[in-house]
């Protein structure tokens, strides 16, 4: 049998005492706590997720929502108080991490705050720490702490700043104070003097403005943290309109603590218009920004007085705990402190601009005290409950809606609903009534002196009903309303009754200990346990009504039965307080103190075995089971209404032997009737005179149109004519113009003529005088190119001789230096030649090295050579240049600077070449010294290549070893592999002979369904001979009444032999063929089966002795292999190791080779 258990679907009701306990997730979604859970409540689509509490928690303390609106922080209260973060994205509100206070004992966080990036949070815990709690949550790390007030001024909100991370704000009780996070603490930043100001909300405006409320309706804003400025009405007209502007004020440091104002402000919230805020009872303001510091009342909201509700007291009386605006700002909703949520749509508000506002409920309203009474019905989804808020309402728990609300002067103690949903018994303090339920109300129309009825419930047949008054229950008729019975008994105050399915019983139970079993015919107890030590809390039937189960301060359930206890679950710390027995019988479910809900199998088991729901944050009152037990119900004293699915743990729901069929019938009253009617008629004649009056004014419009329009084409008409005129006039002056502007040219160009002879004449007479000037130029130019070329005829013949002394000194030093590196060559060969037996690596890294380090000086040979071959194709360059000057004439003494120039650099080159001959004749000298420590290191290398081939020998021995031992292990492993596919092999043939044994099966019960029809037409055939034979003695007894007539009689036998003779003869004919044949045929097929199942039996018994030998053979092979495997693993990793070892010995060869490289690097170079 599968676990039954109970999971959280919907839920009524809104949990007071936690702070910022409204949060928008998105345009449709809010989430609000309620019982011992946070619930994501979708408005439009009215589903609902659960964010459960954790079990030893003493209930939620605080909501904070991040900006990105996906990080939901909860608060809860316990002996060491947690945050925990959940992400509202994942379905199920993944739990993201738990935050406390690390080594300090706290017992509740009062309130808490997201940064703008959503990567901070902040904490304020209550007394007597009053802790500041700064966290970096993704990675649960404290960043600073800090004591921000004392248990005289209380803490009521802290906030961060929306443009800064490291910037909050804290507000309470003589309380305003600015920190700043920097270098790992928390510094305040602003002192203000507010010792006697209570701070009950606040709000940031910008980067350094925050606005408070206070508990005398003050609006104060602090710039700075410097309280220095105050929100002030005037009654100030702009354009003769009646809109009040809010001025903001500089305030004295004696003004702070003074001025009373119009009521409390509670909550308060900015958004991007300007700032919300509540300005007293029922009432939301809606401040508009005009200027930096002015700021308008636009709109005032107000909850509208329920009309169900009674005169005390009215709805307009809440105060508002938490306001709240959609991510779009299309909506604002706020919760009160009597335990209600309201919405307003702010774009119907800015619409609808003439006219008082008023707040909708956001999903329904909700009970605001405990609710004492819960009750169902079976022709209707109908829930009633009764609450101390003296209100009693019916909801549907298929629709999820709130069908009726009615308020009463007295408070509702107890409630039942008839089983038809039409009729509802509630008891009062002062009396018992009997009420109609309506279309639109609730009406009395019997009362009961009963007073203080704090339990009462109706008959399954709905034909009585009880009502408890102290000790005694009281049945009533509900046809006459006469007291039936009276069943005295109980010493102490009865608390819960039960009908059995018949209603010929009643079960009860009392303070005093007793359960009894009643009879409700006679009025006598049946059966009856008396416990004086417990006092039970609540009783209720098993599902076969043979047993009573009951619960009570014990904290232990029992099961009882004639007189006797059956059963009893054992005790637990917290105590049961009701029950309800599913109509299935597999599960018993039971409220208890704490507010939790748990689910208990039936039988009930001997252990402290249940399964555990968080439900509610107060005791549970009452529990019902809807009678197809798809829901469970139940309500408790934090007027809470929770609707839980019942599910097995795969999730699906129960399935129930009954079918209820819900009707839809109502109750109206004839008066209500005829009301309605003429309501109708009314409406209707009202329409049909709208529509008159409609058709009148629509005909007036369009009168006064058409006379519009032809006003308006006639005035078109003109405009068109005396355009046209003016369109003749501008072409005529166009003409004109164009004339004008011919004649002007024409002139123009007669001018212009004029002025070019005059200019040719002048610019002639100029150029003949500076051809003149020309010729003596040439001629000067001629003199002073002849001086030039035989100044630069010496600079050749000199520059010609330095560059071949040059030559020449530069070839010597360079033979000189060839023999020098001959010489180290051969003496390096030499050294080598007596080493290549000994390190034959090393030589061959140090020849790659060398032949690098030749090649290397080999290419600075070559560019020297180059360099040289450049200097002489710059000379042939200067000489073209020289030839190139002749042309150039204006640039001549620039190109003479920059032959001085390029002289001067060939000057600097060659003093460069001597300092490179003198840094080269430095490093020969070096690499003389380097050749006498590379023989040392040589030496060194010897006797390290000795030890290591030593190792390399040992190693070698010692994986020879492990491959010898390793050999014989794996001739076992393959043996094991062969034994493994022999019993794959018979496993395969096991399943052929179950196979063909399930086909054998499979034919078999087809000729047992043959024979099974066969029967069954057997069958009928002997019904219908059993209907003759009725017939046959129906119209026997009908000719026993005619023996005095014996012709009647006579006509009568021959009638009935004539009906019944031949249908017999043919009946006992194939009576007495048939009956022989399917008796042989019925011992065959018992015979044939029993054979069968005895095969069955048998194959089955060798089927499990096979596959548990085979089963213990591959446990016994996997051991050996998984021993093998081990083996082999080890001596791999051995194998590892000792490679890891070479390696390493290799690299410490070849540093100190590698170390060699820089130092013989130089030699080579003087080598080279």
């Amino acid at each position: 049998m599968t676990t039954v258990l109970s999971q959280s679907h919907f839920i009524f009701g809104l949990r007071k005492g936690v702070t910022n306990n409204l949060c928008f997730v998105d345009e449709q979604t809010v989430v609000f706590p309620s019982g011992n859970s946070c619930v994501i409540h979708n408005t439009t689509q009215r589903w609902q997720r659960f964010i459960p509490g954790s079990e030893n928690s003493l209930g939620l303390r605080a909501l904070a929502l991040g900006p990105n609106r996906r990080y939901l922080a909860v608060s809860e209260k316990a002996e060491k108080a947690s945050i925990t973060v959940f992400d509202l994205h994942h379905e199920q509100g993944r739990k993201r991490k738990v935050l406390t206070a690390g080594d300090l004992l706290v017992q509740e966080f009062l309130c808490m705050a997201f940064s703008p990036d959503s990567k901070y949070l902040i904490g304020q815990t209550g007394a007597p720490e009053w802790m500041l709690i700064f966290w970096f949550w993704e990675k649960n790390k404290v960043l600073a702490t800090l004591k921000t007030t004392t248990s005289n001024n209380p803490i009521s909100q802290i906030s961060f700043s929306p443009h800064n991370n490291m910037q909050v704000c804290v507000s309470g009780n003589g309380v305003f104070k600015m920190f700043r996070y920097s270098e790992g603490v928390l510094k305040q930043s602003s002192i203000a003097k507010v010792e006697m100001i209570n701070f009950l909300c606040h709000t940031w405006l910008s980067e350094d403005r925050v606005v408070a409320g206070t508990d005398t309706g003050r609006l104060l804003v602090s710039e700075s943290g410097d309280l220095r400025k105050e929100i002030k009405m005037s009654s100030k007209a702009v354009q003769d309109q009646d809109d009040r502007l809010l001025e903001v004020r500089r305030i004295k440091d004696t003004d702070a603590n003074e001025g009373v104002a119009f009521g409390r402000i509670t909550a308060i919230l900015s958004y991007s218009k300007g700032f919300v805020c509540s300005t007293g009872l029922g009432t939301v303001c809606l401040f508009e920004k005009l200027e930096e510091d002015v700021y308008r009342k636009s709109r005032e909201i107000q909850i509208l007085p329920d009309p169900a509700s009674s005169d005390f007291p009215p709805a307009q009386c809440q105060e508002i705990d938490t306001i709240c605006i959609s991510p779009a700002e299309e909506t604002l909703a706020i919760s009160t402190d009597r335990g209600q949520l309201y919405s307003m749509n702010l774009s119907s508000a800015d619409t609808k601009r003439d006219g008082p506002l008023h707040f909708e409920f956001l999903s329904q309203p909700f009970h605001s005290n405990s609710i004492t009474g819960l009750s169902i019905c079976i022709r209707k989804p109908f829930m009633a409950t009764s609450s101390l808020d003296r209100s009693v309402r019916i909801w549907n728990y298929e629709t999820k809606e709130l069908e009726l609300n009615k308020e009463f002067q007295e408070e509702a103690f107890s409630v039942a609903l008839h089983p038809t949903g039409l009729f509802i018994l509630v008891g009062f303090s002062d009396k018992l009534r009997l009420m109609n339920l309506f279309i639109d109300d609730i009406r009395t129309f019997k009362e009961f002196t009963l007073r203080g009825c704090r339990e009462c419930a109706f008959s399954h047949g709905g034909h009585m009903f009880a009502a408890v008054n102290g000790n005694v229950i009281h049945i009533y008729s509900f046809t006459s309303f006469e007291n039936i019975l009276n069943l005295k008994g109980h010493n102490g105050k009865v608390r819960t009754i039960d009908w059995s399915l018949d209603d010929n019983r009643l079960a009860s139970c009392g303070t005093d200990g007793a359960v009894y079993e009643w009879n409700t015919q006679t009025g006598k107890r049946e059966s009856e346990s008396v416990l004086k030590s417990c006092s039970y809390t609540g009783v209720a039937f098993s599902s076969d009504f043979k047993t009573i189960l009951a619960v009570g301060t014990d904290l232990t359930l029992r099961e009882i039965q004639d007189f006797q206890v059956l059963r009893e679950v054992p005790a637990d710390e917290i105590a049961h307080t009701v029950l309800a027995v599913s109509h299935s019988g597999r599960v018993v479910f039971t409220g208890t103190s704490a507010g939790t809900i748990r689910a208990i199998k039936y039988p009930l088991p001997i252990q402290k075995e249940w399964i555990t729901q968080q439900a509610h944050c107060g005791l549970v009152t009452r529990m019902v089971i809807t009678y197809d037990d798809q829901f469970l119900l139940t309500v408790s004293e934090d007027g809470c209404l929770l609707i839980s699915k019942i599910i097995d743990k795969e999730g699906r729901g129960l399935k129930s032997n009954r079918q209820i069929v819900h009707t839809e019938e109502i109750l109206v009253t004839k008066a209500d009737l005829d009301e309605k009617a003429h309501n109708m008629l009314e409406l209707k004649m009202h329409l049909e005179e709208q529509h008159m009056e409609n058709e009148y004014q629509l005909h007036l419009k369009e009168m006064n149109y058409n006379e519009k329009l032809k006003e308006q084409s006639d005035k078109f008409i003109q405009e068109i004519k005396s355009l046209k005129t003016t369109q003749k006039i501008l072409e005529t002056e166009i003409e004109r113009r164009e004339r004008e502007t011919q004649q002007n040219c024409t002139e123009a160009a007669v001018k212009h003529s004029r002025d070019l002879k005059d200019l040719e004449q002048f610019y002639t007479s100029k150029l003949i005088v500076e051809h003149n000037k020309y010729e003596d130029l040439l001629q000067k130019h001629e003199q002073m190119q002849e001086n030039y070329e035989r100044q630069l005829k010496c600079a050749e013949e000199n520059r010609t001789q330095a560059l071949v002394e040059l030559t020449q000194t530069y070839e010597a030093k360079l033979q000189d230096k060839t023999q020098l590196l001959a010489q180290c060559q051969e003496e390096a060969e030499q050294t080598f030649h007596r080493f290549e037996e000994i390190i034959k690596q090393a030589e061959e890294e140090k020849g790659k090295m060398i032949l690098t380090i030749q090649s290397k000086y080999e290419k600075q040979l070559l560019s020297e050579k180059e360099a040289n071959i450049k200097l002489k194709g710059n000379s042939g360059i200067m000489t073209q240049k020289i030839y190139s000057l002749q042309k150039q004439i204006d640039d001549r003494f620039e190109d003479i600077n920059k032959m001085k120039k390029e002289r001067q650099s060939l000057l600097g080159f060659i003093r460069s070449l001597e300092s490179d001959i003198y840094v080269l004749k430095t490093q020969i000298s070096g690499h003389e010294k380097t050749n006498q420590d590379k023989d040392k290191i040589i030496f060194g290398l010897k006797t390290m290549n000795q030890e290591l081939e030593k190792f390399k020998f040992i190693l070698e021995f010692q994986l020879s070893d492990m491959k010898k031992q390793t050999e014989p292990q794996q001739d076992e492993i393959t043996e094991k592999a062969e034994r493994i596919q022999k019993l794959e092999e018979e496993l395969l043939e096991i399943t052929k002979s179950n196979t063909q044994l399930k086909l054998s099966i499979s034919d078999l019960r087809l000729k047992l369904r043959t024979k099974d029809k066969e029967m069954r037409r057997e069958m009928q055939k002997v019904k219908d001979l059993e209907t003759l034979l009725e017939r046959l003695r129906s119209d026997l007894h009908v000719c026993v009444g005619l023996i005095q007539e014996p012709r009647k009689l006579k006509d009568s036998v021959l009638m009935i032999y004539g009906r019944y003779a031949p249908n017999a003869d043919t009946v006992e004919r194939s009576s007495a063929d048939g009956s022989q044949p399917l008796c042989h045929q019925h011992d065959h097929l018992e015979k044939t089966i029993n054979s069968l199942q005895m095969k069955l039996v048998k194959s089955a018994k060798e089927h499990e002795r096979i596959y548990v030998k085979i089963m213990k053979e591959n446990v016994t092979l996997i051991t050996e292999i998984n021993e093998l495997r081990k083996e082999l693993h080890s001596v791999r990793t051995k194998a590892k190791e000792d490679k890891v070892q070479l390696e390493l010995l290799k690299k410490s060869r070849s540093r100190p080779r590698s170390e060699e490289g820089p130092k013989e690097e130089p030699s080579h170079e003087g080598t080279n």
